[in-house]
């Protein structure tokens, strides 16, 4: 039950602002609609009840007004005219009736061989009950005491309440459509207002997805107050990003001129030594030498952490095809490169020539006769695959070769750090590099960066 409490916490956590806005204003309407239209129906029905009942206790008053006895016949007389056809038309649906429970009945026409029944009731009172052929009638009614009699008369007055149950059905049926128009009319209204009070955050979403890809550098300020002053932090924070990196490779920079100098005075000086004691202080400078490309090559990557304008692959790494072609000629092999014209990464320059630089260096360096750079595309990702007819290496030696500065080879020249450049700019970029054997038998590197901005 935590779990699942958990879990379901979670997925209402992620649920959007509009989604959430909507759901509150459905809920609202929801219950405060349903509420109004069943006060409204039970006022409605009670205040049209109370008209109905009132207008029977008008009847009733002149039915007693005009009742009388008469003392020669010994019988109950009413000789007034109520002015209302319905009550001589038998079972029309209005009745009257006075009677004092024994022999002294007087009803009108419309009742017939029927009789209302009888409650004993000082005051007048009103209430529903069934009558002739299953009508269902309102009833009002009450006792009274007329001389000279001594018993009380009760007086009833009673019709047919369809029209009023009509008159009821036909308001509620109006009231919930009514009801129900105006949900949907609301609903719409607040998912309107929902979509223009959140106008400004998709607009700053869309804002922060340019500067996500380079198009744009900073976020746009002109926002409402509360998202003015958010955009103003977050632009704030990227503008420092972006000092602190542009620092950091500065830094990286000026550090490999301040070691270029001594590096090579070194060199000089090694050549004085006799050759014996040469050797020792030539592999340490090697070693050091090999640091200091490596931590300068990593520190100077832009990487993941700056968002770049996309760059033309093929217009960017044609000098250094051009370059490594010549080299490749020179040493009799043959540099085959395929790729789709007119694709375009969101990636720093230096550090797509640095990732393909090292790894066309590394295969022309093992390479007997032929080395290839296929380079493809989807809508997710950047392929690099190059491949060499060298002697290849096993699956240990894959994963020795992309460790910092390792050799395999001590007589091949070369620092050893092409590999593990590669694998750090890959790193960096979030991307993936897999070692294997080639078809032609040599070295195969598939590199997959997810820095495709499109065709």
């Amino acid at each position: 039950m935590s779990q699942n409490s958990t879990a379901w916490k979670d997925r209402w956590a992620k649920r959007s602002i509009s989604v959430r806005l909507l759901l509150a204003a459905l809920v609202m309407v929801g219950l405060a609609l349903p509420i109004a239209g069943t006060l409204l129906s039970h006022h409605y029905r009670t205040s049209a009840t109370q008209a109905f009942d009132e207008r029977l206790g008008a009847t009733l008053n002149v039915i007693i007004a005009g009742v009388t006895y008469d003392r020669l016949e010994q019988q109950l007389v009413h000789d007034r005219a109520l002015g209302d056809p319905r009550f001589e038309s038998v079972y029309s649906g209005w009745y009257w009736q006075i009677t004092d429970g024994a022999e002294n009945t007087l009803t009108s026409r419309s009742l017939w061989d029927q009789r209302l029944p009888v409650i004993d009731n000082d005051a007048i009172s009103a209430r529903s009950i069934p009558g002739p052929r299953g009508q269902s009638l309102r009833v009002v009614e009450r006792d009274i005491y007329l001389a000279p009699l001594a018993a009380p008369l009760h007086i009833s007055v009673a019709a047919q309440d369809d029209a009023l149950a009509r008159d009821i059905g036909e308001f509620q049926r109006l009231l919930w459509n009514g009801l129900a128009g105006l949900g949907v009319l609301l609903l719409g209204v607040l998912a309107l207002q929902v979509r223009w009070g959140l106008a400004p955050l998709r607009r700053m979403h869309a804002n922060l997805k340019e500067v996500e890809q380079g198009s744009a550098e900073q976020l746009d300020t002109r926002l409402p107050d509360e998202l003015a002053t958010l955009a103003a932090s977050i632009n704030a924070v990227l503008a420092r990003d972006q000092r602190l990196i542009e620092r950091g490779r500065h830094t990286a920079g000026n550090l490999a001129h301040a070691l270029k100098t001594p590096l090579s005075v070194m060199r000089l000086q090694l050549r004085q030594l006799p050759e014996e004691d040469r050797a020792a202080w030539e592999v340490e400078l090697a070693r050091m030498d090999s640091a200091v490309r490596h931590h300068l090559a990593r520190a100077s990557a832009a990487g993941e952490g700056v968002r770049f304008a996309p760059i033309d692959l093929h217009a960017t790494l044609a000098p250094l095809l051009h370059g490594m072609a010549r080299l490749a000629q020179r040493r009799s092999i043959a540099l085959r490169p395929t790729w789709a014209d007119d694709i375009k990464v969101h990636m720093d320059e230096q550090d797509i020539q640095e990732l393909v630089g090292n790894l066309l260096d590394n295969a022309l360096r093992w390479a007997h006769s032929d080395v290839q750079l296929k380079v493809a595309r989807d809508e997710q990702q950047l392929t690099l695959i190059v491949s060499d007819d060298g002697p290849g290496m096993s699956e240990a030696e894959c994963q020795q070769a992309v460790q910092r500065g390792k050799r395999l080879d001590e007589q091949r020249p070369g620092s050893g750090l092409g590999l593990g450049i590669v694998t750090d700019l890959v790193t960096l970029y979030s991307g993936r590099m897999q070692l294997s054997r080639a078809s032609a038998g040599g070295l195969k590197v598939v590199v997959e960066l997810p820095v495709v901005a499109g065709k």
